[in-house]
């Protein structure tokens, strides 16, 4: 089958993978569609480090193909999202509700796939741009089958990672003011689930104008291209600000630019050993600075929340899917979404 592999030189198509059958507690998808997301080319560029050769993608869509034993919540044939968290279940932070922190979803990168008679890694538990993929059954969300798979795959990193950010972590309330910084993928999904909190403000800042319309449609108040006017924007301060690029100097921004009680929430992925600095005394009016990993999200009960808002019409997915590729051609789609032009840009496999 054919699949995108990083051999740690460069990532393309090669036609060659293979996945094995799913064991006790697992499932295999064949998938429909996969979102480029910038992870996927901070392996490439070196910002993330990991074991090479590895199937990258890890933002899905697709229909279960075969179960393994004592799967019963999907069948062969049920729509699913695929989420990143191949949590145990059965350790504390699992009991506690914060399947983000189980230790056996960290750090533990499986090698379910095969080429020319060797492993192949798989990123981030889901390896989503390859025809198919082997997940834990946990990360396999049931999606209704009317919810197209372009906009359903986005779930599974965008809105779990941006929309969860603000609902689960943040926590932000109707009134507050919010600063987001990158109106990406991730971006815009902080934008979407600060407006359905009913936030007073949110200024997005991003220096590329383009961006604008669609950041307002999404739920923007301000538009900013500088860091030189938030001022103007927010005289007091943000009581809430997301970081969404991955730059030490911004994550610098996001802390000056708060309010006081304010917090920031650190969503961009830095390169590794990164270090940002803050004045200590920035934080003494009470403000916080947090870290976030993937929305602080409950898949199995946010996928469902998520879709029940969009079929409400209160949560946009259709207009995040900027442009649709064939798996063949990832090397277009991730030039075009290194030079920042889309929201997202979806890979569709054969039969996506």
């Amino acid at each position: 089958m054919r699949g995108v592999v990083f051999d740690g030189r460069r990532a393309r198509v090669v036609d060659d993978l293979e996945v094995r059958d799913p064991a006790p507690g697992e499932v295999r998808v064949a998938v429909r569609a996969a979102g480029l997301c910038h992870s996927d080319l901070s392996v490439v560029d070196g910002t993330i480090p990991f074991p090479a050769p590895v199937v990258l993608g890890h933002e899905a869509a697709g229909v279960v193909e075969a179960v393994g034993e004592g799967v019963a919540h999907v069948a062969p044939g049920d729509h699913v999202c695929l989420s990143t968290l191949a949590g145990c279940g059965a350790c504390p932070q699992c009991d506690r509700g914060r399947p983000t922190m189980c230790r056996a979803s960290l750090g533990r990168p499986g090698r379910p796939f095969t080429r020319a008679g060797g492993p192949v890694h798989q990123f981030a538990a889901v390896s989503a741009f390859a025809e198919r993929t082997l997940v834990r059954a946990v990360q396999a969300v049931p999606v209704p089958a009317d919810v197209p798979f372009a906009s359903a795959a986005l779930i599974g990193c965008a809105v779990l990672t941006g929309v969860g950010a603000v609902l689960n972590r943040a926590r932000v309330r109707p009134g507050d003011t919010v600063l987001v910084i990158g109106a990406g993928g991730v971006g815009l999904n902080v934008v979407q689930g600060a407006a359905i909190t009913g936030a007073e403000r949110i200024v997005v800042l991003d220096t590329d104008p383009d961006k604008e319309t669609l950041a307002r449609r999404f739920g923007a108040t301000h538009f900013l291209t500088s860091p030189d006017r938030i001022g103007d924007a927010l005289p007091t301060g943000a009581d809430h600000a997301f970081e969404c690029v991955g730059r030490v100097e911004l994550i610098r921004l996001a802390i000056d630019s708060l309010d006081r009680h304010g917090q920031a929430v650190l969503l961009g992925v830095a390169p590794a050993g990164s270090e940002a600095s803050f004045a200590v005394s920035s934080l003494y009016l009470d403000r916080s600075v947090l870290g976030c990993r993937y929305g602080s999200s409950r898949p199995q009960r946010d996928v469902a929340r998520y879709i029940g808002m969009y079929r409400a019409g209160r949560l946009l997915l259709d207009e995040l899917v900027t442009a649709t590729y064939p798996l063949d051609a990832f090397e277009e789609a991730a030039a075009d979404a290194a030079r920042g032009r889309m929201a997202r840009a979806v890979l569709l496999p054969p039969g996506g």
